[in-house]
This record gives structure tokens, sequence and C-alpha cells, in this order.
């Protein structure tokens, strides 16, 4: 997506185009990211020809990058009505489809797409995006495995291809595309990243180790190679993840987070949902409510109805963008949760955190924070991965996948420790990695 700038060139100057030269220039003004002066020159074309299909086509791209997304489903489908021919807007209307999760009409516009082109790899590659965002998971696999067929070069292709095979359990072939598109773009960190966990998975830990510290040799101020090598060497493991580390992860994952989540059956929102009903009976908005590590919102809508102010607070200014539209929160702040929780004496009756505390390794900070933050007989709800096994002393453990997991009674000391009474924990599934269920912990606790 071109930046979003503002265009210098004097609007005279536009206006004494002429309209034979005004497309290619409102097209390279565009590309430039002008937007601004791009929108306008579109615009005078089309107020002189309104059946310019090229003009409404890249009018429709444009309000699409700039947010507008309603304006771009509408300028590109009368685009496709003056024009039909042209696969490549088919695929554009997909991906605005797509992106605005309207998957039934995205599946239409992409197979007209895939039909009138079957050879574009482009097209396959996000036909296997929609189809993945479906749960047609055998249908993605064989779209993605098309598009490399034609094009092996595509480094997005074997990256999504990776992520599904990884999901599904398939470790083993993923590596490969991780490696692949690694190979064709050695900067891209998403794969770097999968490729050190699927080597660690696989019990290749020297590889996976290989892999973070050329990272950091190249990056040495970048969080991320720095956290998971930490996880696969367990040395110099951090107390907490980095919140450079964090808001790197969530803002780069923010667009595909709900999508993945769904592929892997994620339960922890509507977890915590059930005991905020078992607590709190009818809905009757009784309680002031905040979302401790909101995300894009899952569990918004779940607990509103028990709010009469619900605040969500998150690292991710991404994230708190997706769950923004949601309308469901009165306020939505970006801040790291400890500091914040320290700052609301008294200010909540109901702290809710679906897999959040997973990136911190020591607790007792945060946990004294929310009970400074929550009003007597207020009631903090969140979940944990499971540790099980391994050594019985050890409290917590950074896995390789980034996040922490705790011993259930150690979560409960720390709890007593900060003045929790009627402390009580539950065994759940939180989602399905690799075709396996997550153990976790569902903690409930109250400021007495």
């Amino acid at each position: 997506m071109p930046a979003k700038r503002h265009s210098s060139l004097p609007a005279k100057a536009l206006q004494h185009v002429s309209l034979k030269d005004a497309l290619p220039i409102a097209m390279q003004l565009h590309q430039n990211g002008h937007m601004d002066a791009a929108q306008q020159m579109y615009e005078r074309i089309l107020r002189l020809t309104p059946r310019q299909a090229n003009a409404v086509h890249f009018l429709g791209v444009l309000h699409h990058q700039m947010g507008r997304s309603d304006q771009a489903v509408k300028h590109i489908r009368r685009s496709i009505e003056l024009d039909p021919k042209v696969p490549d807007w088919h695929n554009n209307l997909g991906n605005v489809l797509l992106e605005s999760k309207r998957l039934a009409e995205a599946a239409d516009a992409y197979e007209q797409a895939a039909e009138m082109s079957p050879g574009n790899a482009t097209i396959l590659n996000n036909l296997g995006a929609l189809r993945r965002a479906q749960e047609r998971f055998d249908e993605a696999e064989v779209a993605y495995t098309k598009a490399l067929a034609l094009d092996a070069t595509r480094p997005e292709a074997h990256n999504n291809l990776g992520n599904l095979l990884r999901l599904q359990g398939r470790t083993q072939e993923s590596l490969q595309h991780f490696c692949e598109a690694l190979i064709l773009n050695p900067k891209q960190h998403h794969a770097r990243k999968m490729l050190g966990i699927a080597y660690y998975t696989l019990r290749r830990f020297d590889e996976a180790a290989k892999v973070y510290r050329e990272w950091l040799a190249e990056e040495p101020d970048n969080p991320v190679p720095k956290h998971y090598l930490a996880a696969c060497t367990g040395q110099d493991v951090p107390e907490r993840a980095d919140d450079a580390y964090v808001a790197n992860t969530f803002d780069e994952f923010a667009d595909s987070f709900d999508a993945n989540l769904e592929m892997l059956t994620y339960r922890a929102p509507q977890h915590v949902a059930d005991v905020v009903k078992r607590l709190g009976g009818t809905p009757a908005k009784q309680w002031r409510v905040l979302d401790a590590g909101c995300g894009t919102g899952l569990c918004g809508p779940l607990i509103a109805p028990y709010a009469q102010r619900l605040v969500g607070i998150d690292l991710s200014g991404q994230m708190l963008a997706k769950a923004q539209p949601r309308q469901v929160y009165d306020e939505l702040i970006k801040a790291e949760l400890t500091a914040f929780l320290q700052s609301q004496h008294q200010a909540h009756d109901l702290i809710v955190s679906a897999d959040t505390l997973c990136y911190f390794g020591k607790l007792e900070a945060v946990s004294q924070a929310a009970r400074r933050a929550l009003a007597p007989g207020g009631w903090l709800i969140f979940t944990v991965e499971s540790l099980d096994g391994g050594d019985a002393a050890e409290q917590y453990h950074l896995n390789p996948h980034g996040r922490y997991s705790h011993r259930k009674d150690h979560v409960e000391h720390v709890l007593g420790q900060a003045g929790f009474a009627h402390i009580g924990a539950e065994a759940i599934h939180l989602r399905n990695e690799g075709g396996v269920p997550v153990p976790g912990w569902l903690f409930t606790a109250q400021h007495p």
C-alpha cells in the first residue's frame, strides 16, 4: 500500500492538465503516495467522463488504501460493470472484501478472477488466503500449491503455505516452505521466526538457535530474535516479554489475528465470558470493566452486557485499531499493562484478561497492580498456559513459540501473596496448535 501522503502540488497546476494526460498523471500521483492529489484528479476525470472505467477502478483502490472500504467496494464494482473482462479488477475486489471479512462475496470475486486468468499466481495465492479464512483448509492448500507450481519464486506463497501446514501439525513439510521464503527474501521477519520455531518443534535445537543468532547479529536492537533465542536456549530468559517485542509481534499480526485464531479454534474469550456470566448472572451493565490486553476485541462483545463502562488496553496500536470498529468499548488505550493498573486505584469492578499474561513470566507485579486497580469485592479473571512436567521447581517457562506457561500452584501462591481471596482455577483448552489442544488454566480471584 502506498504511503498516505498529501500532495504538495498546487491545485491550480492540476486543474490545467488536459483530459488526455489526466489519467496517467493521476496514476503516477497515486503510485507515489500523493493520495489527496490523485483522488482530486480521478474525480475530475469522472466529472467529465463518468464511464472512464480505469479512473473508477483506481479511485476505488485509493479509497481502500485510505480505509474507506465501503466506498472502495462501490467503485470497484462499478468499474467491473463498465469493463467486466479485467481479472485483476475482480482480484482487487476480492482483496477489499476479504479484508472486510465479507468472505462469501470475496469468494465470488476471486473465483471469477481465477476463471478468467487460471495461470495467475497472485490470484491463486489470494484465493488460498480466502479459503483459509473460510476454514476450507484442503482447498487453501490446493490454491497455494497451484500458485507455487506457476511461480515458485513467490516468498509470500511459500510463507502462506508454510503457515497453513504448521498449523495442521505438518511441521516437517512447513520447514521447506519457510526455508524457500527466506532464501527468496532474506529480510522477511515472519519466515525467519517461523523457521526457527519449526526447527525447535522438530527438536533441531541448534539449528533453531542458529536462525535467531544470525538474525540478531544483523539486527542487534530487534527484540524479536532476542526473545526467541532466549526461548530456544533457556539462556537470559526475561521475567516478561519486552514491550517492543509484544508491540512488534501484534502490530504485524493484527490483520490476520482473528482468522488465525478461528483456525486454531481459539476458546479463551469464551471461557472468560462463561465465568463473567456465572458471577454476574443477568446482564445489567452493573460493572466498570477493564479488558486487559484486549487485542482486536474478541472479549468485548461477550462482556459488554455486564459493563456500565468498558475500557480496553493493549500495547499494540494496530490491534486496538481492529478493536475500534466493534463499537463496544467506551475507551481504548495503548499502554503497558502493569504501569496502567498501578495508576487505576479501585477504578474497576472487573478485570478480564484472555491470553495476555502468557507474555509475563513473573506475575507478582501485575497481580499486585491488578488488586490495586480493583474496587473491594471486584473480580480478576484471566487465563495462562499450563506448565506440566519438567523441573518441579520451575515456576514458569518460556516456550519456543514465545509465550510463557505457568504452574497452577505457583499462580495461586502469587495471587494469595498479592492479597486476593476466593482464588479458583479451572483446567481448560485454550486453542489447538498442530492439531493438539493447548492446556491452560482459567483463574478467578476476588479483591476482599
